[in-house]
Parts: structure tokens; C-alpha cells; sequence
């Protein structure tokens, strides 16, 4: 018996997550910019305008973490805020469905467009800018891209969860933007003043940026634990939020 409820609860989660990715993909205004972005953008600066295979490798790391940031924090910032503004949500936490299904879908359909954002840029990485990496320079990446996009999910948890369906997707943009900006995605932040390098440690997306640069041997050369502890931190800060904020809403 209990291992035919095991089944179920997986079928559900399964079936919910199908479902939801389902849904995403059938919404062009939301999976098309999110991968052509990252993508354009790295074609432009780091092929069209490749200076060099260090510059081309290091832009490929940034822009693969700024088109990691974009679907899980605009997918669980609009797609939760709409189905709290309708009703959905409501439906969701009274209905015999477990509620962290709901989350698991979003959560799993964010990472696989993610994913596909990460696969198309290594391609073109490798193919029309050369860039050249070991296996497990690949592989660790990928991992570390995937992986570290959880705390950005949270903070477009806990967007969905204060905003309107209509103020979410602006809300998100003002904050998505700049922090890309700050954290050095988009101009090496050793380029930066000073004041945006120590601000820049007040930002998840620099500690996460840092992880990922770490993997090819082109970040600050600072230690490792530093930026996962402080990545470990923000995601459990993130997820204390986005429990308070949800039993609010339940009472």
C-alpha cells in the first residue's frame, strides 16, 4: 500500500511538471526572449567582436549565468503572481495535490529551458568562437549553472508571492537588470569602480558568477567556500522569506 502511494505522489509530481513545462512552451513571449538573449548577446560580443579565446570563454561563463537567472526568476515571478491574482493558488493548496508539486513543476520546467539556454551557448561557444575546455570543465559548469540557479527561483518565489500578476514582470526587470549589471555579467567588474566591486558581495548573482568563472580559471581568485558559503546563505535566507510570506497568505 505505501508503495502504491509512493507511485502516486511521483505520478502527480511527474504529470504536474509535464504539465507546466507544457504550458511554458506554448507561450513564445516567455521561452523566446528568454533563450535568444543570452544567445544574441553572446554572438555579438563574444564572436562577432571576439578579440581573443580568453575573451570569448570568459564571456561565455557570464552570459551563461545571466540566461540562467532570467527563466527561473521571471517564470516563478509571473506564473505565481497570476495564479495568486486568479485564484489558482488558492485552488492549489486546498485540492489533494501536494502543494510542493506546484513548486517542482515551476522549478523543473525553469531548469530545463535553463538547460537548453547552457547546451546552445556551449555549442555556439565551441563551435563559432573556439573556445576549447577540458570534459569536466563542460560538465562541472553545466552543474554549477544548473545548481546555482536555485536562489534566483527563490527570489522569483517570493516576487510571485508579494506582487501583482501585473507589477511582477517590471519588478523583476528593475531587479534582474542591474544586479546582472553589478555583479559583472555584462562588464568584468574588476572594469567597474570600486564602489560596484564591494557592492557587487552584497549580490547573489556575483557569488554565483564567481562559482561558475571558477570552473575555467577566470574569476577573482578568491576561495571557493567564500562564494558557496554566501550563495548557501542567500538561498536559505530567500527560502525563510518565501515560508513566512506563504503562511501569511494561508491564514
Amino acid at each position: 500500500m505505501a508503495h502504491a502511494n509512493s507511485m502516486q505522489i511521483h505520478k502527480v509530481y511527474l504529470k504536474e511538471s509535464l504539465y507546466d513545462l507544457l504550458s511554458l512552451w506554448r507561450t513564445p513571449a516567455f521561452f523566446l526572449p528568454a533563450i535568444l538573449f543570452p544567445v544574441v548577446f553572446y554572438i555579438f560580443f563574444g564572436v562577432v567582436f571576439n578579440f581573443s579565446a580568453a575573451q570569448s570563454e570568459y564571456m561565455l561563463v557570464s552570459y551563461a549565468c545571466f540566461g540562467m537567472m532570467g527563466p527561473a526568476m521571471f517564470n516563478f515571478a509571473t506564473a505565481v503572481a497570476s495564479d495568486r491574482a486568479h485564484g489558482w493558488l488558492t485552488l492549489k493548496r486546498i485540492s489533494p495535490m501536494p502543494f510542493s508539486a506546484y513548486l517542482v513543476a515551476k522549478l523543473f520546467s525553469s531548469t530545463v529551458f535553463a538547460a537548453m539556454i547552457a547546451i546552445i551557448l556551449f555549442v555556439v561557444a565551441a563551435t563559432l568562437a573556439d573556445v576549447e575546455l577540458w570534459r569536466w570543465q563542460w560538465i562541472i559548469l553545466f552543474a554549477v549553472l544548473i545548481v546555482g540557479s536555485l536562489p534566483f527561483a527563490l527570489i522569483g518565489l517570493i516576487l510571485g508571492l508579494y506582487l501583482s500578476d501585473k507589477a511582477a514582470p517590471a519588478i523583476v526587470n528593475l531587479i534582474y537588470l542591474p544586479m546582472a549589471f553589478l555583479s559583472g555579467l555584462w562588464i568584468p567588474i574588476q572594469f567597474l569602480p570600486d564602489l560596484v566591486g564591494k557592492l557587487a558581495y552584497a549580490l547573489p548573482a556575483f557569488h554565483y558568477a564567481q562559482l561558475s568563472h571558477k570552473v575555467i580559471g577566470t574569476d577573482l581568485q578568491q576561495p571557493v567556500w567564500l562564494h558557496l558559503l554566501l550563495l548557501i546563505g542567500f538561498t536559505a535566507l530567500f527560502i525563510a522569506i518565501a515560508r513566512y510570506r506563504f503562511h501569511r497568505l494561508s491564514k
